[in-house]
């Protein structure tokens, strides 16, 4: 999902990513010749030596940082170099990275265009090695990648993740007893939530939509689920062939978002706020709601103890099952990566190791990846994590995770997304137009 990273579904979390490569090209940045994956890789280990390992991070995360701490703790020999970046930056820049200088293990927002150019390693044997392929398949469905790069959702594993996130809406208990809000059945209901807290002089959403990172693509999916499908949201950001973003479903999200803003449901100054300051306006009291993901559990629980409460963004029918964008933020290995079987053995670690899962929840606030039948952490009860994990859960059980629709291309979310999003909250643009558009540039993007 996504999430933005802090920009992308941490997808989302969001962020400008890299452009799209011609498929059996050298990638930019040198006469290398691409490497070819293969499921025949280095056995895993990290071996008695001394090892350092190159990473790649993003910027404003903390988990693989706590993760890779204790994993040096643990194993003593093996020591980390890591440099961390702004999650648009490391989109930007993965096809000369991984092309002229790959690290062992890399932060990316989608994985099609790169494991199409041969620069990903094929992680298919250390799924069978660890037993990966016996999870649900869902929890790994997002990172396979069918030959040439498309579609995405089958073939290779060419990614692996330490949770499973899951977005939704937080809300501030406080400022939700003001209006007696009670978590809502349906759209409709969480609609006249909305208003009350308008009509109550509370900003009813925290939201952000500057720069190169268009949040309002995290209400906006969420409001296509609840009008469609989730499978069908799916097929498009896997590059599915026939898929359509602008169908009349999504059209009825984005006219439904358009009223949220034509109500002054945000702060008027949403194009110029970015997450930092979107995140800062709902933990000191500014906003009643918050449309974003789990990686922020954790920091709010610390933040306003007990004060947060957490909702899957309701269906338009009540009872019907409720959709999220779902799924591990992506971190693969290079083809050409120093240490593949080391850096493959940290993957499986992070998930399967009692002290790694306990972090991912603490400071991750996510669930972890893992078997279905696998322990979880214990979490607080009534905590904002309690409900996130729980919420996760939930979608897992009932399938209707979705992967964030900005990591359908390498260009998608950057220059189209982005400018639309920007333009439909300034007054410049119709839902319609915007859904066209980045239809059209999706179609020039995956190659009609």
């Amino acid at each position: 999902m996504p999430r933005p990273r802090r920009s992308g579904p941490h997808a989302i979390a969001v962020a400008a990513l890299a452009s799209a490569l011609l498929v059996g090209c050298s990638a930019p940045g040198g006469d290398h010749p691409v490497a070819t994956s293969t499921t025949a890789v280095p056995a895993p280990g990290c071996g008695t030596d001394p090892v350092v390992l190159r990473a790649r991070f993003e910027t404003g995360f903390p988990l693989a940082r706590a993760l890779t701490d204790e994993f040096t703790r643990q194993h003593p020999t093996v020591t980390w170099e890591v440099r961390e970046e702004q999650f648009a930056v490391l989109a930007r820049n993965a096809p000369r990275l991984l092309a002229d200088h790959p690290p062992d293990l890399v932060r990316l927002p989608q994985v099609s265009d790169l494991a199409g150019d041969g620069l990903l390693l094929d992680l298919d044997g250390y799924a069978a090695e660890f037993g990966w392929d016996d999870w649900p398949a869902a929890q790994l469905r997002q990172m396979r990648v069918g030959p040439g790069g498309r579609p995405r959702g089958e073939g290779p594993l060419y990614a692996m993740g330490f949770s499973t996130s899951v977005t939704g809406v937080f809300y501030n208990r406080d400022l939700a007893a003001r209006i007696g809000f009670r978590e809502p059945a349906t759209l409709a209901e969480f609609d006249d939530a909305l208003a009350r807290a308008k009509d109550a002089g509370i900003t009813p959403l925290a939201g952000f939509n500057a720069g190169a990172t268009a949040g309002l693509v995290f209400p906006l999916q969420s409001l296509m689920a609840a009008y469609g499908s989730p499978s069908a949201i799916d097929s498009w950001t896997f590059q599915e062939p026939g898929a359509r973003i602008d169908t009349p479903a999504n059209t009825e999200a984005a006219r439904h978002l358009q009223r949220w803003l034509r109500a002054g449901y945000f702060d008027a100054d949403l194009n110029a706020t970015d997450y930092a300051r979107m995140l800062d306006r709902f933990a000191s009291g500014r906003a009643l709601f918050m449309v974003n993901g789990d990686w922020e559990s954790a920091v709010l629980d610390r933040r306003m103890p007990g004060r947060v409460g957490f909702f899957l963004a309701p269906p338009v029918r009540a009872g019907d099952r409720r959709a999220a964008m779902s799924g591990p933020p992506t971190f693969a290995v290079p083809a050409r990566a120093a240490h593949p079987g080391c850096a493959a053995f940290f993957l499986n670690w992070a998930v399967t190791d009692r002290v790694a899962r306990g972090i991912t929840v603490r400071v991750g606030g996510a669930l972890p990846l893992g078997p279905g039948d696998a322990d979880r952490p214990p979490v607080e009860p009534g905590s904002v994590t309690a409900a996130t994990l729980a919420a996760a859960a939930a979608v897992v059980a009932d399938g209707t995770g979705m992967d964030f629709v900005a990591n359908a291309t390498g260009a998608v979310l950057a220059e189209s997304w982005t400018p639309g999003l920007q333009e439909l909250a300034a007054g410049e643009r119709t839902p319609e137009e915007l859904l066209r558009r980045v239809q059209a540039d999706y179609t020039d993007q995956v190659g009609g």
